[in-house]
């Protein structure tokens, strides 16, 4: 499996197709991300905000995400209707979701209507959809110990202003990861947010699992090159 995951903020359906089309093309690719940002949750509203009907007709219509007999969606639920929003995109393929801290008041009562709407009690097979919970570079852990037992992984947020790509990596979060990989050894973690050749190797050694990475593939040159390079960089810690 991969360590490292590209990740598209897409602003319409065709980039969003254009750039699935670009990593798709990397036969080493397992995992993409999908980043879905409401106009609550940061300045720009990302797609499908920007165009709900036409993710509607996706869905309507049974199309499905690119290769899934190779590749595995992560939806990045930066929005305040993550339930909802993400069947939609459950129904395109996908087959992991990522939560955020600030969206919900109560993760336990939030968690527990997770596992109603998506849990085997619903209808799905047990292990077919992981759920992982985001955390900022400012949040105590204290909110994630009632969710332990209901995540498969958690995301640092490696920026201060989420939503966006391209901002400049926080390294406060190298000691946050540190910390945490110290109290829950087991728990895969993955980073978001100003993930580039230059940060890489570190986060690696500390504990991180996985490497989102955006705009450090999609501004690159040869974003395959920079994907392989990436990749080459060894993990401890598996995935």
């Amino acid at each position: 499996m991969s360590i490292v995951v590209p990740a598209v903020l897409p602003f319409s359906q065709h980039e969003l197709e254009e750039n699935l089309a670009l990593f798709t093309r990397i036969l080493s690719v397992s995992r993409i991300q999908v980043d879905v940002v409401d106009s609550r949750f940061a300045s720009r509203a990302s797609w499908p905000y920007t165009a709900p009907e036409e993710l509607e007709d996706m869905v309507t219509r049974g199309k499905m995400l690119p290769a899934l007999d190779r590749v595995e969606y992560e939806i990045d639920l930066m929005c305040f209707d993550a339930l909802s929003a993400a069947e939609s995109w459950l129904a395109l393929g996908a087959s992991r979701l990522t939560f955020h801290t600030e969206t919900n008041a109560n993760l336990s009562q939030f968690f527990a209507s997770v596992r109603t709407r998506y849990g085997a009690g619903a209808g799905f097979a047990p292990g077919l959809i992981s759920f992982g919970l985001a955390l900022n570079i400012d949040n105590s852990f204290s909110l994630i110990r009632p969710c332990i037992g209901e995540i498969q992984y958690v995301q640092f947020m490696g920026i201060a202003k989420k939503g966006r790509q391209g901002e400049p990596f926080d390294e406060r979060v190298f000691k946050k990861i540190e910390t945490f990989h110290t109290m829950y050894p087991a728990l895969p973690l993955q980073v978001d947010g100003g993930v580039s050749l230059k940060n890489a190797k570190k986060l690696l050694a500390l504990g991180v699992s996985n490497l989102i990475v955006g705009s450090a593939l999609t501004r690159s040159r040869n974003p395959a090159k920079t994907y392989a390079t990436l990749e080459a960089l060894e993990s401890p810690y598996g995935v």
